[in-house]
């Protein structure tokens, strides 16, 4: 997998902010990188251990710790905007098999190379980089709190130049404006350096990484034609159970009106008024159908609009907190609608709640749906309790989203839909 890093050494100038925010990440990846060097120094030992056998029992706890040294390091760079996925098998169990993994493991492998290239050379940059902005700081304000020690206790340049004794203040302030170019021009690229060996070394191989997207997509892709085809069964049965058996009814009702329109005006028109009737609630079933295909709502109000109304038209009081400050695509739009419609459908049904809370919030690419009810919990797809949530997971998978169900026995209930909703 290629990632590609903003480069924000270009707008240094513009921005110096940029290099404080990348000093704190070279911090972070100082604390890693020396973690990593552990673990490193830790294995030379198990190395030399198992010579005599004795290290062959400590593979597998020290494999243990580099997978969460390394899940650390995917941490970080997740925080800062890059997705990393643990490409991981289940760790092996005995000591023959950790063996292998070390040997043949392709995750391991990577694992490892980032452990030694992140343990030395990541740790010296990231120390260089926080090294710069400490003494950036420490040089130029030397003057201040240089009065505040014993004269000839106040030093700079590792003890070098003393700052209260002669002109060791005006070498302070030079050292201290050195540090700073390093510190601002430096540091953003430092801190991309640290990056991109993680970037490189700690998500899936591209090989591995490729065949599990395809497989993915698969599902996914199989997932959207398997909603479709529900959707329009759906569509199906309800204009035909509903629409078209009040028109045969208007028909017919139309039909006999005509036939005794001369032999009994009274009940003729008395048969109008029913076909007249059986018209209007022909045409409520049709909106209803055409509604439920895409609401009209989200295109009048947007989906905050559109999710305050099934809110307030949910049995249970609900509250609902929306924060989307752009529109999402249509289909994505229509489906946390489709979401969060089902789901206070199962609450006002079946949960026994009090009270419910809808929040949708966009984050990034992210539309994140969730409903919240204090019911009896229990709720899981197919269970009679659970009615929807099948159909909701179907939805999301065809758009490539996650759907999460947290339902106790005795509730609390809390679903999550994670839908992307492209940059």
């Amino acid at each position: 997998m290629n990632h590609r890093i903003r480069d924000d050494g270009r707008s240094i100038l513009r921005r110096p902010q940029a290099a404080v925010r990348a000093w704190v990440h070279l911090v972070l990846a100082a604390g890693t990188g020396l973690l990593a060097l552990c673990a490193v120094l830790l294995g030379l030992a198990v190395a030399v251990l198992s010579l005599i056998g004795l290290g062959l029992l400590l593979v597998r706890p020290w494999l243990a710790l580099v997978r969460s040294i390394a899940d650390l390091e995917r941490g970080r760079l997740r925080r800062l905007g890059h997705p990393m996925t643990p490409p991981y098998d289940p760790l092996p169990k005995g000591w023959r098999r950790a063996v292998e993994a070390v040997r043949e493991d392709r995750a391991t492998r990577r694992d490892l190379g980032w452990l030694a290239l992140h343990g030395t050379g990541g740790l010296v940059l990231a120390v260089i980089g926080v090294q710069s902005g400490t003494a950036m700081v420490t040089d130029l304000t030397s003057p201040l709190w240089a009065r505040l020690l014993p004269r000839g206790e106040a030093t700079v340049l590792l003890g070098l130049v003393q700052v209260d004794v002669g002109q060791g203040w005006i070498i302070a302030l030079a050292a201290g404006l050195l540090a700073g170019i390093v510190f601002f021009v430096l540091t953003p690229l430092l801190d991309r350096a640290t990056q991109e060996t993680g970037l490189r070394l700690l998500s899936p191989h591209p090989d591995v990484d490729l065949s599990a997207r395809i497989t993915q997509l698969t599902a996914t892709r199989a997932a959207a034609l398997d909603a479709h085809g529900v959707e329009l069964r759906r569509i199906e049965r309800a204009l035909h159970d509903g629409a078209q058996n009040r028109l045969v009814g208007v028909a017919m009702l139309t039909g006999a009106a005509r036939e005794s329109v001369r032999q009994d005006p009274e009940m003729a028109e008395a048969m109008m008024e029913r076909a007249h009737g059986a018209a209007e609630d022909a045409l409520a079933e049709l909106r209803g159908v055409v509604r439920s295909i895409l609401p009209p709502v989200l295109a009048d109000r947007g989906l905050q609009g559109a999710l305050s109304a099934l809110a307030a038209a949910c049995a249970v009081p609900c509250t609902c907190e929306v924060e989307v400050a752009v529109r999402c695509p249509v289909s994505v739009e229509s489906t946390a609608y489709f979401v969060a419609a089902e789901a206070l459908t199962n609450v006002s049904r079946h949960s026994d709640a009090s009270r419910a809370e809808l929040e949708v919030r966009r984050t990034g690419d992210r539309l994140r749906v969730s409903v919240r009810d204090d019911g009896r919990g229990g709720a899981r797809p197919g269970s009679s309790s659970g009615t929807g949530l099948t159909g909701i997971a179907r939805r999301v998978a065809a758009l490539d989203g996650t759907v999460q169900i947290d339902s106790p026995l005795g509730g609390p209930t809390l679903l999550e839909v994670e839908l992307p909703c492209g940059s």
